[in-house]
Order: structure tokens, then sequence, then C-alpha cells
């Protein structure tokens, strides 16, 4: 998986460096001590991950993750300063990491990345290869069963309005039914249900497309409910549904 660090201190970009090095899995293509130098290097190269400082001069590493508008790689702040952590996470940030930073920590971190890359990976893969050969519709059934409490419910597909992410579970909201609460994660539901029919549109938010009322900038309505879109969603949102 191959990241850039982003720091006005040098120290700490050591830091993050070395926890790279250690794991293996990460190669550090480069680092930066001033985030428009990055934004020009993510201009003409793709990267998987990005680790960026908040505070830095010139631009902050809030304004600096605003302005990458296409092929925006997953990132992970990290900063001496928890008060920005609403804000990060309300730009999708795959995490938040306080300096200093402990080890096991940065580890989460980095198998959190993992697991949404791996995600996107298999999502592309049903994309590109099997739905081009015929088999969108033989991919799912037009139910799935839902373990909740003590039993397993059958929910039928077209009566999902849109599913929520409450930390550890999913709230699932139905047509003319109470919604369903589900100890699952995004990945494991989007697994189950038909990519053509469903949309992730913010990290704590899955849509069903046929339910859609009206897309406003940056909210989708739909059974009289405003579901925010989140700025890293927002380009596939509006690339899915032709919009400008």
């Amino acid at each position: 998986m191959k990241c850039i660090i982003i720091d006005d201190e040098p120290l700490a970009i050591n830091v993050v460096e070395s926890y790279c090095n250690t794991l293996g899995s990460l190669t550090v293509v480069k680092t930066f001590t001033n985030a428009l130098e990055a934004l020009d290097f993510l201009n003409s190269n793709t990267i998987d991950l990005v680790f960026s400082d908040i505070e830095m001069p010139q631009i902050s590493g809030i304004d600096f993750i605003k302005s990458i508008e296409n092929n925006r790689p997953f990132f992970i702040f990290t900063t001496a300063y928890p008060q920005y952590a609403l804000e990060g996470f309300d730009l999708n940030a795959t995490d938040y990491l306080v300096k200093p930073i402990p080890f096991p920590r940065f580890i989460k971190a980095i198998n959190r990345v993992k697991e949404l890359l791996s995600l996107n990976q298999k999502q592309k893969y049903i994309e590109t290869n099997l739905s081009s050969a015929g088999y969108e519709n033989q991919l799912q059934d037009d139910f799935i069963f839902i373990k909740s409490e003590y039993e397993n419910l059958k929910l039928n597909v077209s009566e999902i309005l849109f599913i929520q992410g409450l930390k550890d579970y999913l709230k699932i909201f139905m047509v003319n039914s109470k919604p369903v609460l589900t100890l699952m994660n995004f990945r494991q539901i989007l697994l189950k249900l038909p990519n053509k029919y469903f949309i992730r549109v913010h990290r704590s938010y899955v849509v069903n497309v046929n339910k859609i009322d009206s897309i406003q900038k940056n909210k989708i309505v739909l059974n009289n409910e405003r579901i925010p879109i989140g700025e890293v969603y927002k380009n596939e949102v509006y690339s899915r549904f032709n919009i400008k």
C-alpha cells in the first residue's frame, strides 16, 4: 500500500515513517513538510493513503483534504489537537490519530484502511468483470437474511430505504415497518446487497437508489429523510446519477 506523509515537523514524520517501515505492508513514497507540494504530487501520482497533520502553515490538513476533488485516497489525520476530530470525520477520514501516537493504535488504523481497500477492490471486480459478462442479475437474490437479536430476519431488498451506521451496529430503515438493528458493519452488509441498487453516500449511510426522491448539493432526500453526502463519496454519487 503506497502512502505519503505530510507534517511540518520532521520529527513527527520520522515517527510515522518508522511505524510504516516496521509494518512492512506500507511503502512511504514521499514525505512533505509543505501541504501545497503534496497537493501537486497527488495530481500526478496515485497514492492509496495519506497521513496528514492538521495545524500547518500555508494550508491546513483540513483544507488540504477538501481541495482534493478526484481520486481521493484514504487519509488519516495525525495531530496533537483532538478538538479537530469531529471535523475530520465529517470529511470521512479513515481515522484520527492523536500525537504521541501509540504503535498499537497505529496498527488499528492501518487495518481499517486495509479493510476498506479490500472492499473497494471487490466491488470494482464485480462491476468490471461480473456485470459486464451479464451476471449482475445472478449475484444476489431479491432478499437477504439479517441476524437481529436471536433470529435471522428475511428482508426484501426492494423494501430497504437506507442503512445507518451506529458504531458497531447497523440500523436498517424499511418501507412501512420499524427499523432493524443488526450487529454488522458496512463491509458485511454491502457484500449481501446488489451493488446496482445500493450506493454508499457517507461513512455512516448507504441508500437504496430506487428510493431517492431528490439530490441536493450535499444531501439526498428519500422518504422525508435527508441523508448527508460525504465529501469522499460526492464524486461517486454525482457520477452515478450523471449530475454535474
